[in-house]
């Protein structure tokens, strides 16, 4: 079951440093992001989440996501 809600405010480790956006969708089964099959199920969910500097889209697994607020 998934710990984040579309909507959740969270933050994560990128390249470029810390990053944050709004979960826009989330992902219980093997989807395609941009060209490559990710894998994802209800008991390891995948988040596609709007940065928010940016508006870059995302796709990351729970462990990877602090929520904030």
């Amino acid at each position: 079951m998934a710990k984040f809600n579309i909507g959740d405010s969270v933050s994560w480790n990128s390249e470029a440093g810390r990053v944050s956006g709004k979960i826009i969708k989330i992902h219980e089964r093997d989807f395609d992001y941009k060209g490559h099959m990710r894998r994802a199920s209800q008991e390891e969910p995948q988040y596609e989440i709007k940065s928010e500097k940016t508006d870059h889209i995302a796709a990351h697994k729970e462990s990877a996501l602090s929520k904030i607020g």
